[in-house]
């Protein structure tokens, strides 16, 4: 490994380090929102056929990944809400 590349490595390796503990709650916000976005996918043919279909988007995984069941009745009421005819 070229001294160009190892120093950006070690730095990023210590700042992992430095701040493991303020990473933390981020990477876990980060795998909810993922996990989020997963099922929005894979329940989306469903949605639509159910007349529940919810978009694939950040703000819909974020919700999802934060509140989980509870967040997709607010998602859903917050659609029939603003979209009542669809």
């Amino acid at each position: 490994m070229t001294l160009e590349l190892l120093v950006p490595v070690l730095a990023l390796g210590c700042g992992v380090l430095a701040f493991r503990r303020a990473a933390r709650p981020l990477f876990r916000l980060l795998c909810r929102t993922a996990a989020g976005g997963l099922f929005l996918a894979l329940a989306a043919p469903a949605g639509s056929w159910l007349g529940m279909g919810l978009g694939v988007n950040l703000f819909n995984s974020l919700v999802l990944g934060l509140l989980g069941p509870a967040g997709l009745g607010l998602l859903l009421m917050l659609r029939w809400s603003l979209l009542p005819g669809i």
